[in-house]
């Protein structure tokens, strides 16, 4: 992508029983996000339009079987139909192998169409991990599913909100798998894939923070060795690469480190050591109105062939087609896609 050119972004639909068509719908009715790029959903017609109606939105639909179709038009929402499900009679809100096989259908479509250079990168609605199953889906998560199809083998999650970005050195795990997986191997391939990340956001000399699996990072093996066999030879070898790591440090007090300006990036274990305190500061529920008032936040998978973002939360049947899903997660997901692709000049 050139700087004069304006990025194509897929948006994948998600599980259409979700709130992935709503959340899309509401983002590209804001100007902004559809003056900063030219966004194509890749999903199913008779749900857009559904969703549409629903919403009382002011976008028109077109459909088309191509990007080269979409005429990117003020005030219309360009939607790559696969057909593939019924609005009419799929169940809403709830679990189904229908909706699994179509989410699965609309993320492969999406790796497709960025293999051909049909669009620059891809932002994802969230898919269910059980609908998937249902489905027969090997990999029950998007940045796995997405790994396979691109026969990707470093890779890893991260998470940008705000006032934090963390990367993950496991994510979609048993946690008593955990230990086995933080190898001095994959964490030094995360740490790399921290750089990497930074450098792509105009930050080639980042300072990355890694935590200890461990309480208090082991407290020099009382509370377990992996720091002192696996994770301390991964920083170590690092900086002797050259690169500005910082660690293994107690995740506990690592965090609101990385929050004041310390660090620009963390490297975590497993998945909830990472997300609890994204989330925490990004997702904010109100319990008296009984909502979600803020969700921000998002996920980017690194190491991929090409750009993916996605919104850092899932299908939330309980709000679904209701009209009252709140976009923010998927707004900036767009706006980090975006930046993203600029700044690498893709």
């Amino acid at each position: 992508m050139t700087a004069s050119r304006v990025p194509v972004l897929g948006i994948t639909m998600g599980d259409p029983a979700g709130v992935g068509p709503e959340i899309t719908a509401k983002a590209l009715a804001h100007p902004e996000v559809t003056a900063a790029c030219r966004p194509v959903v890749i999903g199913d017609r008779s749900v857009m339009a559904a969703t549409l109606a629903l919403l009382r939105s002011p976008l028109t639909l077109h459909a088309v079987k191509s990007v080269a179709e979409c005429t990117f038009e003020p005030g219309r929402l360009e939607c790559f139909d696969l057909a593939n499900v019924d609005c009419a009679t799929l169940p809403k809100s709830t679990v189904s192998a229908e909706a699994g096989r179509a989410a699965y259908a609309y993320i492969e479509t999406g790796v497709r169409l960025c293999q051909a250079g049909a669009i620059d990168g891809i932002v994802t609605a969230p898919v269910n991990k059980e609908a998937l199953a249902a489905a027969g889906v090997q990999h029950a998560g998007h940045t796995e599913i997405l790994a396979r199809l691109t026969n990707t083998k470093d890779f890893a999650m991260l998470l940008m909100g705000k006032e934090l970005k963390v990367i993950h050195v496991t994510t979609h795990v048993a946690l008593r798998r955990v230990p086995d997986l933080v190898t001095r191997e994959r964490v030094g391939r995360v740490i790399h894939l921290a750089q990497q990340t930074m450098t792509g956001l105009g930050r080639p000399r980042a300072r990355i923070a890694v935590c200890g699996l461990n309480p208090h990072a082991g407290e020099d093996g009382l509370f377990g060795d992996e720091e002192k066999t696996q994770i301390i030879p991964a920083v170590e070898d690092a900086r002797r690469q050259g690169l500005d790591v910082y660690g293994p440090l107690p995740a506990d007090t690592l965090f609101s480190r990385a929050r004041g300006g310390e660090f620009d990036i963390v490297v975590a274990m497993y998945h909830d050591q990472g997300h609890v305190p994204v989330k925490t500061l990004g997702f904010t529920f109100d319990q008296a109105a009984g909502t979600w008032t803020g969700l921000s936040g998002v996920n980017v998978t690194v190491g991929l062939p090409f750009l993916r973002v996605s919104v850092d939360h899932g299908t939330a049947f309980d709000r679904a087609w209701k009209g009252i899903a709140n976009p923010e997660s998927m707004i900036e997901a767009i706006a980090v896609a975006t930046h993203m692709l600029g700044a690498r000049g893709d």
